[in-house]
């Protein structure tokens, strides 16, 4: 998997990098066909945004998330991801069953 980190209105420090770096396996955990992940940070006065893009096998998953707190946006991100990445799950195994239905009955 290849994680790239950018900053907008932000410098993305060794602890942010490794931090994000570190959210990120928990979705790699769930769902081994992730390729690519490219996550932004970006701060605008008080708001401090993460958003990330993932390439998944088949697909594209988009999350962002807003908060106070840098550390707190990046958990707010992951743990949509997070969700997003069970579903796709669920759904591309779901569609594949219904497909061994069909054909051992149809």
């Amino acid at each position: 998997m290849q994680l790239s980190v950018t900053g907008h209105h932000v410098e993305v420090s060794a602890p942010l990098r490794e931090y994000v770096a570190n959210k990120i396996e928990k979705i790699e955990r769930h769902f081994d066909h992730v390729s690519d992940v490219h996550c932004i940070l970006t701060v605008e006065k008080l708001r401090h945004k993460a958003e990330a893009t993932i390439n998944v096998n088949g697909g594209t998953i988009y999350a962002d998330a807003t908060e106070e707190d840098m550390y707190a946006a990046i958990d707010g991100l992951v743990d949509k991801l997070d969700r997003q990445v069970k579903k796709y799950k669920e759904k591309m195994a779901d569609h594949h069953a219904r497909d061994s239905h069909k054909r051992q009955y149809g």
